[in-house]
């Protein structure tokens, strides 16, 4: 069972709040040049292939009611005002040029947008004839007073421009449909995506596979960052803004079993959100009692942020560490938190957290570093006293 130690009087250690906001305080992460080189590697070879595609305005609008269409979770904050999004439907009114989205095309059929999510969701939302995120009436404003179009929306096209309403959904849009073809998976579209968002903020890595890989396992990573025993081992009371917590989570649950590591850490992180992106329902429940146990066993023995070893979360310790416990959830020596001192203190320890910290050598060194100081000479000894009392 999941203990609730850790929670403060009256309150909820599961609480949390609906949404995260850029405005929220980040968490500190130890700067690593090894990590820093791994979140900026270029991808290995793929191969693709793209073809434009010049669909009307109308179709695009069909494809985004039969859900044809999909906007990643994280992205579907529209920004754009009602001035700006009509000057675009003025552009199709008028024929002039628009720049072209980027799609990317699932094994299912469905459409991702890469790059175009601002102009995608002005269309729509004139063709409906309301205008997000409020939800007024969509009438065409910010134009020249003299216009045709000025204050219209789209039902006044169709009632008193007929021929603007046709031109209007018989408009273009440019289309640029992005399919993978060698490996068979969807790979591709992290850094297709991480290259083409042309966003005014830098996405992170886990921002964009949130984006690429969406579903329960997602939803599960972020549900499991608002528990108080990580925030206490975070040292911080709210999720970080840019999902940099969220990636620790992810990075946690990949190292736990990392026979098929290879680098960079980034690709694999990546393979394993997609492997897990539609995960059972078994595993999840699973994978939470794991978290859950794991951060309040953390917390318990050796108390809160305890891997800050020099300046901010040192992720190396953190995943190495953390992932240990869970294998030893009901086997943890009495002189833990002793251990994890002299630990900190190890030569091998500190330079496979400070150095190479995503290379397979130097991460199965940490381990195996981690595993004999923490858990092995204390797991041997309960395997000895075990036969030992049987013999008896």
């Amino acid at each position: 069972m999941t203990t609730l130690a850790n929670a403060a009087p009256g309150s909820n250690p599961f609480e949390k709040p609906e949404t995260r906001s850029r405005d929220q305080e980040s968490i500190d992460i130890e700067s690593i040049d090894s990590e820093t080189e791994d979140q900026e590697s270029t991808p290995s070879e793929y191969k693709i292939k793209s073809y434009p595609a010049d669909f009307t305005l109308e179709v695009l609008h069909n494809k985004w009611e039969k859900k044809q269409i999909v906007i990643p979770s994280f992205q579907r904050r529209f920004v754009w005002k009602q001035s700006q999004s009509s000057k675009l439907i003025e552009s199709f009114l008028l024929d002039l040029p628009v720049p072209p989205i980027f799609l990317y095309e699932e094994s299912n059929g469905k459409l991702m947008v890469i790059d175009g999510q601002q102009r995608l969701k002005s269309i729509f939302s004139f063709f409906d004839g309301f205008f997000e995120p409020n939800e007024r009436p969509f009438k065409l404003v910010g134009l020249h007073e003299k216009s045709i179009f000025n204050n219209k929306t789209f039902k006044d096209l169709q009632e008193i421009h007929e021929e603007s309403y046709l031109r209007l959904q018989n408009a273009t849009l440019r289309s640029i449909l992005i399919y993978q073809i060698d490996p068979k998976d969807t790979t591709s579209a992290y850094h297709i995506f991480e290259r083409l968002n042309t966003g005014g903020t830098q996405l992170t890595n886990q921002e964009i596979r949130n984006a690429i890989y969406y579903g329960k396992f997602v939803d599960l990573l972020n549900e499991l960052g608002f528990y108080l025993s990580w925030r206490k081992i975070l040292d911080k009371p709210k999720p970080d803004s840019q999902h940099k917590d969220t990636e620790l989570i992810l990075r946690f649950f990949a190292m736990r079993d990392r026979s098929n590591y290879k680098k960079p850490l980034k690709v694999y992180l990546s393979k394993f959100m997609r492997e897990n992106h539609n995960i059972a329902e078994e595993k999840i429940k699973n994978y939470r009692e794991i978290f859950y146990q794991t951060c309040d066993k953390i917390v318990n023995y050796l108390g809160e942020k305890p891997f800050h070893l020099r300046a901010g979360v040192n992720p190396p310790a953190l995943d190495t560490v953390m992932a240990a416990f869970s294998h030893h959830l009901n086997s943890i020596p009495d002189d833990i938190s002793k251990r994890y001192e002299r630990l900190k203190q190890d030569d091998v320890f500190r330079k496979t957290t400070k150095q190479a910290t995503t290379d397979p050598s130097s991460i199965n060194r940490r381990f195996e570093r981690v595993n004999s100081l923490l858990f092995e000479k204390y797991t041997n000894e309960k395997s000895k006293n075990r036969n030992l009392s049987k013999m008896l």
